[in-house]
């Protein structure tokens, strides 16, 4: 299951529920430092010198711990009580440039200003320009409310215990918090919470979705309808129909504009490819439909814009709106039953909110749930780091995957595909937010096994791969 977004407060109170069933501090302390080890090997490579750096709370004995499992690797551990005092002996160990610094100064209880001592270790660490990994949250971090007290760890990683605290996931710390990993089997009894926040984790999708019978055929796999690419923007129909499929629906058609049919169809061979036309009626027999993508050609017929809006209002089947297309929803109610999903990116949700990017992404969770409340509460994928699932009332998912190789053009085409070919398959329209996050989920996926391999990958590779991570 997803784990909730929780407070400091709330935290403490479930270590204190932990204590009160008999687990000991030590005990956890003990797992936590396997972990942290674990991600420290995965992190360096062979032959890279690690500088652990461990203050005197329980976080630094996380931190301490970690080194007893590291003991076959190049480990420096530094102590750290008395920052002025410690400062020319790191300044030393950070001279000789540590492939990867654990961060185990500070937990989740600061909440006031460190003092200028302080602040001056950690711009030393900051101005290293060393792969960072902070245990929990990077030190200096106020946890609840995603401000720096003074000064605060640029980390690379930050590898959050048992539950995301609320304050990793505003805008103001993201530069602080680098990508955020939550290890959620710490020790701990179980959480006492939930939230209205929650957090995707990979073992969310495990087995997901079921495996086909043996005597399947493409008929019980839906059909799905796409409305994408136009002049200057034809890519985005091939992208958007090679991500729809990997979902592996069992039949797609794109419908595109006779302008760029003739671009499109040499890349397409399983899509089957049909010129737009005024009296195109959808759904027809699709069972979800796709539009949006690429259709940013400034003269594109009213009629392609009337279709949207009427399949928006009226279609039975799911309905996907990407791109362009999100500019020509209408707003107010919806029929109860129906499933609608858009993928804003923040300047798209900007546009529909009539606001800016800043305020966007200063309150996600509330742009999200007013765009949903004014577009008949649909489902809303808001794009971008720690992309965020959900309507205007009921549960939010965080997504766990991705990184910023995924800010390139195309990246949401393939998404939307994805998303698009999932959804047209019957089996997985029962339970739309837990098919939304299993497509984001393999999207960002797909990006990081890529990364693995190579830096330089292109959108075209996230098409093939996507759809093929397993969840562990």
């Amino acid at each position: 299951m997803p784990v909730p977004v929780i407070t400091v407060s709330q935290m403490r109170e479930w270590e204190k529920t932990t204590w009160a069933a008999g687990i000991t501090e030590s005990e956890v302390i003990s797992r936590v430092g396997e972990i942290v080890a674990r991600r420290v090997r995965q992190l360096t490579l062979a032959g890279g010198r690690i500088l652990i750096l461990a203050g005197k709370g329980h976080n630094g004995d996380d931190a301490r711990r970690s080194a007893q499992h590291l003991a076959d690797l190049n480990v420096q551990l530094c102590n750290v009580t008395d920052p002025e005092r410690e400062l020319l002996t790191i300044t030393q160990e950070l001279e000789q440039q540590p492939a990867l610094i654990v961060d185990g100064l500070f937990g989740i209880g600061i909440n006031r200003p460190l003092d200028a001592k302080w602040q001056v270790l950690i711009q030393r660490i900051n101005n290293s320009q060393s792969q960072v990994l902070s245990v929990d949250v990077p030190s200096g971090l106020n946890a609840d409310n995603g401000e720096p007290e003074g000064a605060a760890i640029r980390a690379s990683v930050t590898l959050t215990l048992g539950a995301p605290k609320q304050g990793l996931l505003f805008m103001l710390a993201w530069p602080y918090v680098g990508r955020l990993e939550v290890a959620p089997d710490i020790g701990l009894a179980q959480c006492p919470f939930t939230g209205e926040m929650n957090w995707s984790l990979p073992q969310d999708f495990r087995n997901y979705p079921t495996a086909r019978p043996a005597s399947a055929h493409k008929g019980d796999f839906g059909r799905l309808g796409i409305m994408a690419g136009s002049l200057g923007y034809h890519g985005a129909g091939v992208l958007t129909s090679r991500g729809a499929q990997r979902a592996q629906p069992g039949l797609i058609s794109l419908h595109t504009p006779d302008a760029v049919y003739n671009a499109i169809a040499p890349q397409l061979q399983a899509v089957m490819l049909h010129p737009w036309q005024p009296d195109l009626k959808l759904p027809g027999d699709y069972s979800a439909v796709l539009i949006g993508p690429g259709l940013a050609q400034p003269d594109l017929p009213e009629a392609m814009k009337l279709m949207t809006r009427q399949v928006w209002q009226d279609s039975p089947v799911p309905v996907v709106v990407d791109a362009s297309a999100l500019d020509w929803l209408p707003s107010g109610p919806l029929p109860e039953t129906s499933v609608r999903i858009i993928t804003p990116h923040p300047g798209e949700a900007a546009r529909l909110l009539r606001t800016t990017v800043p305020q966007v992404q200063a309150n996600r969770p509330n742009a999200l749930r007013e765009i949903s409340r004014r577009l008949g509460n649909c489902w809303v994928v808001l794009k971008g780091s720690q992309t965020l699932i959900g309507r205007s009332t009921g549960a939010l998912v965080v997504n766990s995957s991705g990184n910023p190789h995924l800010a390139q053009g195309g990246s949401g085409d393939v998404l939307a595909g994805y998303l698009a070919g999932l959804l047209a398959q019957p089996a997985l329209q029962t339970d739309p937010l837990k098919t939304i996050a299993y497509g984001v989920w393999q999207h960002g996926a797909a990006a990081d096994r890529l990364d693995l391999s190579a830096r330089n990958w292109v959108v075209e590779d996230l098409a093939a791969q996507i759809g093929a991570v397993q969840a562990d």
